[in-house]
């Protein structure tokens, strides 16, 4: 609830005032001196202050109210200051105007007046302090951004800019992270960025993709072996763990952890103590372990596959890293990053590029990029170098084909009319949602593009193509 200063040195006037504004919902405080008010403003979080013009009986002048005005400005530059008098002198008013004051107003006020006013600078107030706010949020993050290692990462996306964001703070503390989502998505590039802006940047990064190993050398690999402790051990083996120790242990493909091995693995997180395949010498590490998943790991702990113990171990802290196909700004970003200054894209080709589907995500990308390089017929890149059915023409050679049939099969025509008013509708809902945010959040960018998903060059790219105004 918003609170209001009233400063008269008339008590009548400041009750009237007061139990006006709280029968609207406001809390107030009141005053009979700009002495006292001065104070107030400084002990209290006010959102407005009304004030009268003058405080000494038989005063005409306003010399005290301005002096009150200009030194509340000193206090809280951006606080709304409404003027009250019952001797109106336009001078004084244009002056403070001019100098900020919100309004000025005459005794005895008009109350739907005054209301409408207070309701609209308080409005107006409020969105200043969080406008300031997310920019100071803003430059802090981007400040963080800048003195950050971010290992190469390529993103446009407002979801992987809050994924790198929760990586560069994760990577302060030591806990353990869990890095979850869909294979070629990128999780061992958030892993990279955690140890490389951690206070372990310096000591090892080990990586282990689990699911690639076989199951009977896992634990070998892991924890070491002594030579001799199975079949073709014939010298010692150094783990993965004791090559980490002092630094950080990435575990891809957690999931696949055999139950065998996850016991091992919880010991170590515990107590930091495991032993080598074929000895009984304890020995002791210090390591970060970061671990990483594309399978729902609830599901596996309900088909008892995954310790629950194991999985609150690791899962300190999560992050979910999001599907290509879900950050669609990322698209065109990674593929200029690919095929590198040689290679341009035209305009259709970014569209279908940004339509296809992308199951494989940035692994899949990648590998198309590879393709298309390889096989360009000219420095412009076309959909079929990356292996991509190009939607503009196969667009163009369906309207031809319905066309020619027309008479014949009616139906086929229709079909195309009604697919090419879905994609007219999708286009409009696109333009009314981004409208409609724009609306909600009185179009404060930086709100807008977290509401929708999307970063602020995404969403300005979106409102041009929809005409928006800026």
């Amino acid at each position: 609830m918003e609170t209001i200063l009233i400063v008269d040195d008339n008590q009548a006037v400041c009750s009237a005032l007061s139990l006006m504004l709280e029968l609207h919902g406001y809390q107030t405080l009141t005053c009979l001196s700009p002495e006292v008010a001065l104070e107030l403003v400084q002990l209290h979080d006010i959102a407005l202050v009304v004030q009268d013009m003058n405080f000494t009986q038989d005063t005409t002048s306003g010399e005290e109210g301005v002096s009150l005005f200009y030194a509340l400005r000193a206090l809280q530059p951006q606080l709304p200051i409404v003027l009250l008098t019952a001797w109106t002198q336009l001078e004084v008013a244009v002056e403070l105007v001019k100098a900020g004051a919100a309004d000025y107003m005459g005794k005895p006020w008009d109350d739907a007046k005054l209301l409408t006013s207070i309701g609209n600078l308080i409005s107006l107030h409020t969105l200043t302090i969080a406008n300031a706010k997310l920019e100071r949020v803003d430059n802090q993050r981007m400040a963080a951004i800048k003195d950050a290692d971010l290992c190469g990462i390529v993103f446009n996306s407002g979801a992987m800019q809050r994924c790198v964001d929760l990586a560069l703070q994760i990577a302060r503390s030591d806990v353990s992270v869990l890095v979850t989502g869909p294979n070629g998505a990128g999780k061992d590039k958030l892993a990279d960025i955690i140890h490389a802006n951690s206070n372990l940047k310096h000591k090892p990064l080990i990586k282990v993709n689990i699911g690639a190993l076989p199951m009977e050398l896992l634990e070998a690999e892991l924890f070491g072996a002594e030579a001799g402790a199975f079949t073709g051990a014939t010298k010692t083996r150094i783990g993965r763990f004791e090559a980490a120790d002092g630094g950080t242990l990435f575990l891809d493909e957690i999931g696949n952890l055999p139950l065998s091995g996850q016991v091992k693995l919880l010991r170590v997180l515990q107590t930091g103590e495991f032993e080598r395949l074929g000895s009984h010498q304890t020995r002791k590490v210090k390591v970060r372990v970061i671990s990483a998943t594309n399978a729902d790991l609830i599901h596996e702990i309900q088909a008892g596959r995954f310790r629950e113990d194991l999985f609150y171990r690791l899962n300190v802290i999560e992050l979910a890293l999001p599907a290509l196909n879900e950050r669609k700004d990322d698209v065109i970003a990674l593929v200029n990053h690919f095929i590198g200054p040689e290679f341009l894209l035209s305009k259709r080709t970014q569209q279908t590029l940004e339509a296809h589907h992308w199951p494989g995500n940035v692994r899949e990308l990648e590998n198309a990029c590879k393709r298309a390089v390889i096989l360009a017929k000219s420095r412009t890149l076309s959909a079929d170098d990356f292996g991509l059915i190009d939607l503009g023409v196969t667009a163009s050679s369906q309207t031809v084909e319905q066309l020619s049939c027309n008479q014949a099969s009616p139906k086929p025509q229709a079909a195309q009319v009604e697919g090419n008013d879905q994609a007219v509708n999708s286009s409009a809902d696109e333009k009314a949602n981004i409208q409609a945010a724009l609306d909600k959040h009185n179009r404060v960018i930086a709100r807008v593009a977290k509401s929708l998903g999307l970063s602020r060059q995404a969403l300005y790219r979106r409102m041009e193509k929809y005409g928006i105004e800026k």
